[in-house]
C-alpha cells in the first residue's frame, strides 16, 4: 500500500512541474496561446477511452471491433502530436518565443505522461 501512495504522490508532483513549466511559458512571455497545449493532453486520453469502450467486448467478434479502437488510438496520436506541434508552429509564426515552446511543449509531454501513467495505474483487470 505504501508503494501506491508513494507512486501516487510522485505522479501528483509530476503533473504540478507540468503545469507550473506550461503556466510559467505563458506567464514569463506574455502570451497565453501556449495554454492550448494543456487542452490539447488533457483532451488526448478521450478518444482512446470512449472508442474502447464502443468496441465490442465479444472475443468472437474481434476484428469489428477493432477498427474503433484503432480510429480512437489515431485520433489520440493526432491530439498528442498536435500538442507538441502547436507550439512549433506558433513559434515559427512568431506568435511565440522559442523558449516559451520549449518549456510549453516538455510541460505538455510531462502532464500527458502523468495521465497516461495515472489511467494504467489505476486500470482495472477484468476477470472472466
Amino acid at each position: 500500500m505504501a508503494a501506491g501512495l508513494k507512486t501516487i504522490i510522485a505522479l501528483s508532483f509530476v503533473l504540478a512541474i507540468g503545469f507550473l513549466l506550461v503556466i510559467l511559458s505563458s506567464a514569463l512571455f506574455h502570451s497565453y496561446l501556449t495554454l492550448l497545449v494543456v487542452a490539447t493532453y488533457c483532451i488526448a486520453p478521450l478518444p482512446n477511452w470512449i472508442c474502447g469502450r464502443c468496441a465490442n467486448p465479444d472475443d468472437f467478434m474481434e476484428s469489428a471491433g477493432s477498427a474503433v479502437v484503432d480510429f480512437g488510438r489515431f485520433c489520440t496520436g493526432f491530439l498528442v502530436v498536435m500538442g507538441v506541434a502547436l507550439p512549433a508552429l506558433l513559434a515559427h509564426c512568431g506568435l511565440i518565443q522559442v523558449p516559451a515552446m520549449v518549456m510549453s511543449v516538455i510541460g505538455g509531454l510531462l502532464i500527458y505522461g502523468t495521465i497516461i501513467s495515472f489511467s494504467m495505474f489505476f486500470q482495472d483487470e477484468q476477470d472472466f
